[in-house]
Order: C-alpha cells, then sequence, then structure tokens
C-alpha cells in the first residue's frame, strides 16, 4: 500500500508530518510523491491566513482528482478549526485535530485494515512530540506546542490549543536519535518555544542545558522565541559557551506601541531594542560574528494608519535585524481583530509589504557587509548545484564553495 504526503505552513508541521511518516513506514507502507497516484494521501494543513486556508481546500481537491479511490487524511491548523468543513469535502475519510494527533497513524492504519505495531499509538491528549529526517545537516525538534496569549490577530491558540510541552527527558532521547542519523544541527521548534515548562514544571533553560549535553549534536539553534520569554538568565547562559549559535527569531510585529498595544502583545518597542541590546552586548565583541536577528512583522494591522507604519518603518531601521519576516494582515474569522474598524485596503498592505521588503534586503546585505573578515564555522549541505556546494554560519550567513563530498555534513572553518 501506497501514502503521499502533502505538508503546508510552519516547520513545526514539517517535524509532525516526517514523524506520521516514519510511523506508517515502520507499518509497511511505500511512501510516494504526492503527484503519483496514492492509496492515502496525508495533508498537514495550514490556517493562519486566509491564503493558507484556501490553499488547504485546493491541495484536498487536487488528490481527490488523482486518485477519486484513495483515502484522503487531513489534520493541522485547518483541521482543527474547522473539521466539519473539511469532512463535507469530497475524498476525505478522516480528519485529526490537534488532540488527535497522536492518534492518526493508528486508526489510519485500521481503516484500512493494517494492524497496528505494538506502542505506536499514543494517547490522544498528549502534545505529540515529533521531529524531521530526512536532511543531513539539519533537523527541526518539536518541544513545544500550543499558546496561552490570544493575540488579537492570531487563530493559532484556537488551532494549537493551550500552551503544553513535551517532558526535558523525551526531548534529549529525540535529540539523541537525531545524532545517531549523523544529523549535526538541531533547530528547536513549537508555537511558543519559550513556554516550554507550562505542561510539565520544567523550564526552557532546563531544556537548553540538556540538549547542550546531547553528543553527536554541533549546534542548535531556536526557531522562534518572544521577546518577553527570552530571559537574561537565557542569555547569558548561551553566551556562556554553548552549542546554541548566535542567531535568533524574534517575533516584533509592529514598531508601533500603540499596535503592540491594540493588538495585545506582551511588550512595547522599548522593552524589544533593550532585548537586542543585551543580546549584542553579551555575544558580540572584537573579532566575534554578529548576532543574525530574524524579525516577523505585519503589514496593514487593523488601525495602522500611514504615520503608524511610518513609524514602525523607522524603529525596524533603528534596531537593525538582519532579516524581516514579511506578513500582510490576515483577517481571521473569530478573533477581535477581525472586526476591528479602521482595516487598511488590500492595495495598501501590499505597497507596505513591498517596502519592507526593500528594508529586509538592504539590511541583510549591511549585516553580511558587518561580519565580512570574521572566522567562522559553516555546516555544509550535502546538495550539489551547479558544482557548488552551501551552508550557514552559525550567525545564518549562506557560504557556498566549490563541491567537496569530504565537507558534506561537516563543520568548516570559514573567512566570511
Amino acid at each position: 500500500m501506497t501514502i503521499a504526503f502533502i505538508t503546508l505552513g510552519c516547520k513545526l508541521n514539517y517535524a509532525e508530518t516526517s514523524t506520521y511518516e516514519r510511523g506508517f513506514k515502520a507499518a509497511g507502507l511505500t511512501v510516494v510523491p504526492w503527484r503519483q497516484k496514492a492509496d492515502i494521501y496525508l495533508i498537514n494543513t495550514c490556517a493562519v491566513t486566509q491564503t493558507s486556508t484556501a490553499k488547504s481546500r485546493n491541495e484536498i481537491r487536487k488528490v481527490h482528482r488523482i486518485n477519486p479511490d484513495a483515502r484522503i487524511v487531513v489534520t493541522g491548523c485547518y483541521a482543527q478549526l474547522e473539521p466539519e468543513e473539511i469532512k463535507g469535502i469530497q475524498g476525505v475519510s478522516l480528519v485529526f485535530g490537534s488532540g488527535s494527533k497522536g492518534r492518526l497513524v493508528a486508526e489510519t492504519l485500521r481503516s484500512v485494515g493494517i494492524a497496528v505495531p505494538e506502542g505506536m499509538e499514543s494517547p490522544g491528549g498528549d502534545v505529540l512530540a515529533a521531529f524531521s529526517t530526512g536532511e543531513r545537516t539539519r533537523s527541526f525538534l518539536k518541544v513545544q506546542d500550543g499558546c496561552n496569549n490570544y493575540c488579537a490577530y492570531c487563530t493559532v491558540p484556537y488551532a494549537r490549543g493551550e500552551s503544553r510541552n513535551i517532558p526535558v527527558d523525551e526531548c534529549v532521547r529525540n535529540a539523541r536519535l537525531i545524532a545517531a542519523e549523523g544529523v549535526r544541527e538541531i533547530v528547536l521548534t513549537g508555537v511558543n518555544t519559550g513556554d516550554f515548562g507550562r505542561s510539565t514544571g520544567e523550564s526552557f533553560l532546563d531544556l537548553l542545558k540538556a540538549l547542550n549535553e546531547v553528543e553527536g549534536i554541533a549546534r542548535y539553534r531556536i526557531s522562534s522565541i518572544e521577546p518577553n520569554l527570552i530571559t537574561p538568565e537565557i542569555i547569558d547562559w548561551i553566551a556562556s559557551g554553548t552549542k546554541f549559535q548566535p542567531h535568533f527569531h524574534i517575533p516584533l510585529q509592529s514598531g508601533s506601541d500603540t499596535l503592540l498595544a491594540s493588538m495585545g502583545r506582551h511588550y512595547d518597542t522599548a522593552f524589544f531594542r533593550d532585548k537586542l541590546e543585551y543580546i549584542r552586548s553579551r555575544m558580540e565583541g572584537p573579532g566575534k560574528p554578529k548576532v543574525f536577528f530574524g524579525i516577523d512583522v505585519m503589514a496593514g494591522l487593523p488601525g495602522e494608519t500611514r504615520e503608524l507604519f511610518l513609524e514602525s518603518l523607522e524603529f525596524i531601521k533603528s534596531v537593525r535585524p538582519a532579516f524581516i519576516h514579511v506578513f500582510p494582515y490576515s483577517p481571521r474569522p473569530g478573533t477581535p481583530a477581525a472586526v476591528m474598524e479602521c482595516q487598511v485596503p488590500a492595495q495598501e498592505k501590499d505597497r507596505r509589504v513591498a517596502l519592507l521588503e526593500d528594508l529586509c534586503a538592504s539590511l541583510h546585505a549591511e549585516f553580511v557587509e558587518e561580519n565580512r573578515g570574521i572566522r567562522e564555522k559553516v555546516l555544509f549541505e550535502s546538495k550539489e548545484k551547479d558544482g557548488a556546494m552551501g551552508g550557514y554560519t552559525g550567525n545564518y550567513i549562506r557560504i557556498t564553495r566549490p563541491y567537496d563530498p569530504a565537507l558534506a555534513g561537516q563543520l568548516a572553518d570559514v573567512i566570511i
């Protein structure tokens, strides 16, 4: 029996799909490309914007056209938010929301008459432990799920549930499995990663210290962490000489205090600026690489006047991130922001997105130039393209060089 996978959305979804895939392979199924006719299609959906929801629906209909007799299994955020809508789409057999992901593999196998291997089914209420495989250099390790923030624009707490986490011991066990595959770098993923420990009484720093001791893993990155959750204690420990890299993705969403307050964010611009300055003061110095900061920014939040947008733009310029992940605001039904007055027209949102993307390109070029001449280590990937290979420095600068198979999956010294 064959199965194909489609994953939409965040790295967390990719880690979960990879975990499902390992389960189905263990039960004897053969994985095929989704464009090929398969007996089962598993679609891990996204619903962060209206566009992603529409794309999720389209992917379901697309695979049904490829094989009308196939069983279509749907999970992910769209499955949690709109399960009845999905069940009404022709071809859909099973729908798994956030509380039933641990049963997905077992129930799908039963639905096609395949015996479930012992130990494969986890309790439905548990948070699904997951990590990605298939890439030689890097793996995404899920350590946390859900969020309790309920920001005015966001459906994630409804789609992913309340904040909960995988115990430290299980995270370490999965990190060792990743290391056993020869992977050298792990990226910690979660919905609100820094909120780790809420359901087990452990702390995020407990997790970082335990993972730092896993043999075989050379580098760690934290995929995203809220500015109020990356504490001085965490920063000081990372800066003391650990496997955690000078690379942080810290959501901003807006550089306007007015909008941060109206959207229910838990900080203001002064707090955000101080956090970046503290990290730089602890991790940068003569001959050391500059810290890579990636930030999320939403263009066209409700109430974002031209003046507030320009205020936000100037703030971003002043804190000098290396990268801006830009989103146009998308109204999500059921959220407070969707019914707020002063919605920004789509055309104006697009204009603001373009300005932010131009700023991103300029800031990234400046960041690379600031690091020129500094010695860093690059973890080279095994892929070859046009006779070249690539990899990233610890502070996430992409480096390419002539292909050398001996360097694949290895850390090598370079001068940027």
